[in-house]
């Protein structure tokens, strides 16, 4: 593959990368509080290693989608077609379905998972990690997660802009960015329980909507992340509505 670095000269490449890296930083929030939140399952001496770990593999699993761009392109190829009675018309699944599928009923099912041992409590292990999370399944997640975010993120370079080139510069940037963030990132997120309780439904979400899309349920991404936003906002809030709240003090009894 032979890469044109004249296009530099031109002032619109330089626009083009700055918001395709914009794009990519904003659709690898989810990746990052995926990766902070399984990676917390694992001791805290091995937990910035596992998030660096992750999130190279996630760079990896771009670059390499992005230089099979014609391969990406073939997966909307239908592979076999479904007739049921309530369809209007046969429907044709596609590689990229099958793969959408896959991440979506895995990122539901994780998350549900782990809302519920959130919610039930879970025992630690002297160093910290919890029973039964070894740093070879931990990574084997989030490479399967890894490779269902790539296909969103890619599919969205492809429709900003042509040039290969551009597509894994603003990747490897907003890579660097997030890697540099992740630490800050998942320390607010596992010191603040509401803020955890919220990401992992926001994951959830974003896995219902990866399942609608392999069904050809297009859902506007302006809506569902303009909601997460306004949700973190709002709880936000209400985090320092609480600091600055006084507890309540128990008046004596008179007759003390």
């Amino acid at each position: 593959m032979h890469f044109d670095f004249s296009v530099f000269s031109n002032p619109q490449t330089w626009v083009s990368l700055i918001t395709l890296t914009f794009m990519e930083i904003v659709l690898g929030i989810d990746n990052i509080i995926f990766i902070s939140i399984i990676v917390n399952r694992l001791p805290r001496e091995q937990q910035a290693r596992g998030r660096s770990i992750g999130l190279l593999l996630a760079l990896l699993c771009r670059i390499g989608l992005l230089l099979s761009i014609s391969w990406i392109v073939g997966l909307r190829t239908a592979l076999f077609t479904v007739e049921l009675p309530w369809m209007a018309e046969p429907f044709g699944v596609t590689g990229r379905d099958l793969i959408l599928l896959a991440g979506g009923l895995f990122l539901i099912g994780k998350s549900t998972t782990e809302i519920h041992t959130k919610l039930q409590g879970e025992e630690e292990t002297a160093d910290g990690s919890k029973p039964g999370a070894s740093f070879g399944s931990i990574i084997f997640q989030i490479i399967l997660i890894d490779i269902v975010f790539s296909f969103d993120s890619i599919l969205t370079a492809v429709g900003l802009v042509d040039n290969v080139l551009i597509m894994i510069l603003a990747v490897v940037i907003s890579m660097g960015v997030m890697l540099a963030f992740s630490g800050v990132v998942a320390d607010f997120v596992n010191r603040n329980p509401t803020i955890k309780m919220l990401a992992l439904s926001f994951l959830i979400m974003i896995g219902v909507m990866l399942v609608m899309e392999a069904f050809h349920k297009e859902i506007e991404k302006g809506y569902l992340y303009f909601a997460m936003f306004f949700s973190l906002i709002v709880e936000v809030l209400n985090m320092r509505l609480r600091k600055k709240t006084e507890p309540v003090q128990l008046r004596d009894s008179q007759y003390d």
